[in-house]
């Protein structure tokens, strides 16, 4: 292993680093004119062809440090039949693969590359049928890919570079077993690129095993600070103190990321916001990957200003020019404050970063932003503060919920669209969410129906008799009593007979199974059953 090179000399354009013509003009043309410190330091090696250890805080650029060793080692080579790729990107969540496709993908058209991403969460039949023309670089993650092999949907064996992407967090979300086994489906004698902010959590053994004398580079390691972004600390004397000073940062006319912990917390407080006024939108994991993709795509393109998000949005989310950075919730531990907080100051620009604190988080936070070499002072506030007013800037203008254009922040599970990867759910028109009886459909006169009635409609366009309704997808089967006059039942068919539901009675007997049609069990011919029986 080589020594580390920590202070590259600086290198004034792409060309002079031995990047290809056709290249330099693919990021001229997307506004890329000079090399990053990363940059500078990775790409005589990478385009060589050697192994590289990189490693360098989120937001530094090593996107664009291992895209362009990649594109430039392909290009030019023939595409191979079928399911075998030549370039292999992991990435460890679904956001970032789908930001590091958008990167590479000018430059891929430039060299006449074609690359397709490989995640969960969206049709797996549209990313295996994306093979059958051929594809010479996948981006994928551990799971999908893992799956896609097993069926052979997809072979390794003619990769020719392999690049780990955020290493430390493939480890911290329980991957490396999965990336080892991927790893060790490439070649041996490939090229393998591992960028990761540290070395700890297993990551090293993944140095020892599958690269061979990498050289290694550290630029702008994780602890180190950021110039252009400024930290503050803002306490609150209680909870509606801090929810009016949180409306009140989110008001500006700039884009701002808040970071909640829990999805439901970051559902609610896009939806709140959204119904002051200010366009909102929020990304969890609690979203299907097509509602996670529209609700970034709202953010990116000013239909919602404010982006309200877990820790999924920590990583691998960039959007240009996001001003301020919130922790309405401070993290747990100082890695992801400093991931949340790299959401901002990105690639050269400014940010600043706010983290709201309640009087029994004070010392928690204090430990952290130690952890995390961030020395700030504290400072005392409410919502029309001065730092506070220097920080919202220009108050943008409130928004009627009925003319807002933003995505819809109703939830989802995120297995959904397993099968077919379309996005179910409702999108709510102009940010509005709908009742339940607006989804189920209410009858003329705008009146709303009850989960009976609907059920019983249900059970009637399915021909049960007596408008009886079933299970959910007639899971449980006959086990349960059927209920008539259109009473609903329970998703499995338990409900108001308990225990005799599963053909048991209070007393832990084997009971009849109710004849289809009967008439409803009352709580008196419960309860007198068991003294018939005797």
């Amino acid at each position: 292993m080589t020594n580390p090179s920590s202070n590259p000399a600086a290198t004034t354009s792409f060309a002079a680093l031995g990047v290809g013509a056709k290249l330099v003009g693919a990021l001229t043309a997307s506004g890329i004119t000079a090399p990053f410190p990363i940059q500078a330091a990775t790409l005589p090696d990478t385009l060589a062809g050697r192994d590289v250890l990189a490693r360098g805080k989120t937001g530094s650029g090593k996107t664009l440090a291992f895209s362009i060793p990649m594109v430039d080692r392909l290009a030019g080579g023939d595409r191979k039949p079928g399911r075998r790729p030549r370039g292999l990107i992991l990435a460890p969540t679904r956001e970032l693969a789908t930001q590091i496709a958008a990167a590479l993908e000018p430059m891929a058209t430039a060299a006449g590359l074609k690359v397709t991403t490989i995640m969960g969460g969206v049709s797996q039949h549209r990313q295996a049928k994306a093979f059958s023309t051929g594809v010479d670089i996948v981006v994928a993650c551990p799971g999908r890919l893992e799956d896609l092999m097993r069926q052979r949907l997809v072979s390794l064996q003619d990769v020719q570079i392999t690049v780990l992407d955020e290493a430390d967090h493939m480890a911290d979300l329980g991957f490396l077993p999965a990336v080892t086994r991927i790893l060790a489906s490439t070649p041996s004698g490939g090229q393998r690129l591992l960028f990761s902010a540290t070395l700890d959590n297993g990551v090293n053994k993944l140095v020892k095993q599958f690269m061979r004398n990498p050289a290694t580079h550290s630029v702008d390691t994780a602890d180190s600070p950021v110039p252009a972004m400024t930290h503050h600390v803002f306490e609150v004397g209680g909870v509606e103190a801090k929810r009016i000073l949180v409306e009140t940062l989110a008001a500006g006319s700039g884009r701002r990321i808040l970071f909640m912990r829990t999805k439901h917390q970051a559902r609610k407080l896009a939806k709140q916001l959204t119904t002051v006024g200010i366009p909102a939108t929020d990304l969890h994991g609690n979203l299907s990957q097509v509602a996670r993709d529209r609700n970034l795509a709202a953010f990116t393109n000013g239909s919602a200003r404010v982006l309200v998000a877990t820790d999924i949005a920590a990583r691998g989310v960039h959007v240009d020019d996001v001003e301020l950075v919130v922790h309405v919730d401070p993290p747990a531990e100082h890695k992801a404050y400093l991931h949340r907080s790299g959401r901002t100051a990105r690639a050269g620009s400014s940010g600043d970063v706010v983290t709201v604190v309640l009087p029994e988080q004070r010392r928690d936070v204090a430990a952290l932003l130690r952890k995390a070499n961030i020395n700030v002072a504290s400072q005392r506030v409410t919502a029309d503060a001065a730092p506070v007013t220097a920080l919202v800037g220009t108050v943008a203008p409130r928004v009627a919920p009925s003319a807002m254009p933003v995505a819809s922040t109703s939830e989802g599970q995120g297995n959904r669209n397993r099968r077919g990867g379309g996005d179910r759910r409702y999108s709510a028109p102009a940010g509005q969410a709908r009742s339940r009886s607006a989804r189920d459909g209410a009858p003329a006169g705008g009146q709303p129906r009850s989960r009976t009635a609907r059920s019983t409609d249900d059970a009637a366009s399915r021909g049960v008799a007596g408008g009886q309704s079933r299970g959910r997808g007639g899971r449980g089967g006959e086990a349960a009593a059927h209920v008539a006059g259109g009473q609903s039942r329970s998703r499995n068919g338990r409900g108001a007979n308990g225990a005799a539901a599963h053909g048991f009675d209070n007393a832990g007997r084997s009971a009849a199974r109710p004849v289809r049609g009967a008439a409803p069990r009352t709580r008196a011919t419960r309860e007198q059953a068991p003294a018939a029986r005797a």
